[in-house]
């Protein structure tokens, strides 16, 4: 009876596939991926080629940093609510301005906003307690009231991009989008920071069990604080890249509907939206995912609140199978 009793069980081959899925989450990713890449060339013959890998990654670049940003803060178990707002204002303020300053000084000015929102973001949140989803809520809507009154103050000096943004959201050189020169580090950082790092193991610390990083003595607020700073900065870097890439300086809504996709891709990559899980690698491939569904959605000629709807159907879908393999495990 007890060579019966020690005796292992066989594990279903649906729980193997979801701890292999759990164990390695890029691959079945990358799987997607490919699907999705070839699902559109059976639609469309031709339209894969290396014009349109090219376009599909300068596309996905701005979305991939702006998930960065979600992508940290969900590590902790929080979330930003207000990068596309911020990165909308870096770029309308940097615009007005490149036609009277010089374009690094534009780009410096821009930038302060972000850093006052990023700065109030991690106060409210780390100090005063305040919900994520309020606090970042809040400061998006006061950033989009503040950005309304700056455009009137400023509608008649007209808008201008200044051409090395141009040049590097829109150009190529030898078939590689130059955005790359500008992604590449900085998905390097962030991959180094969460990986290699000591604040990057502490944003992980904080998602995983606020309670015993507290007592362990680590200071919870300077965390935050310096997590939704960065964050913020980022949002508005991709401000910068995007309004080169899509040319329209003088939009309002310029990045507001990356919000849901930024918070898809970081979910779809593997991040928990619970905190202490997760990574920017799969953040990454999930952005060229999205980037890839959007122009099969396109090809469908689907509308864009179908779109919406897809994508939080995405989030909805993936967070609960997340869910399943963490009780599976």
């Amino acid at each position: 009876m007890s060579e019966i009793a020690s005796t292992p069980q066989a594990v279903s081959l649906g729980r193997r596939i979801r701890r292999f899925m759990s164990d390695q989450p890029l691959v079945p990713l990358v799987i997607l991926l490919v699907l999705l890449v070839v699902l559109l060339q059976i639609l469309r013959p031709g339209i894969v080629n290396e014009r349109w890998i090219a376009n599909t990654v300068k596309f996905a670049i701005p979305l991939a940093i702006l998930a960065g940003c979600q992508t940290m803060t969900m590590l902790t178990g929080g979330i930003d609510l207000s990068v596309s707002t911020v990165a909308t204002m870096s770029a309308f303020i940097m615009a007005s301005l490149a036609s009277a300053y010089h374009p690094a000084t534009a780009i410096a000015i821009a930038l302060i906003p972000a850093l006052l929102i990023g700065v109030a973001n991690g106060i409210g949140i780390g100090i005063f307690r305040v919900h994520p989803l309020i606090m970042t809520l809040g400061t998006s809507l006061i950033g989009t009231g503040f950005l309304q009154v700056y455009q009137r103050t400023v509608i008649s000096t007209g808008t201008k991009i200044p051409d090395f943004l141009t040049w590097l959201g829109t150009g190529l050189t030898y078939g590689f989008p130059n955005a790359l020169l500008l992604f590449v580090p900085v998905a390097a950082l962030i991959i180094f920071t969460l990986n290699r790092t000591g604040f990057g193991r502490l944003l992980y610390a904080v998602g995983d069990n606020e309670k015993a990083t507290r007592l362990s003595g680590v200071i919870y607020s300077q965390v935050i604080i310096a997590l939704y700073v960065v964050s913020s900065l980022l949002a508005g870097v991709a401000g910068f890249l995007y309004v080169g890439l899509i040319k329209a300086p003088s939009s309002l809504s310029l990045a507001e509907p990356l919000l849901l996709p930024s918070v898809a891709a970081a979910v779809v990559g593997g991040t928990s939206i619970f905190g202490g899980r997760g990574g920017y690698a799969g953040t990454i491939v999930g952005a060229l995912i999205l980037t890839v569904l959007t122009t099969l959605l396109t090809i469908l000629q689907m509308p864009e609140g179908s779109r919406r709807i897809l994508f939080g159907a995405i989030v909805l879908l993936v967070t609960a199978a997340y869910l399943r393999i963490v009780e599976d495990r």
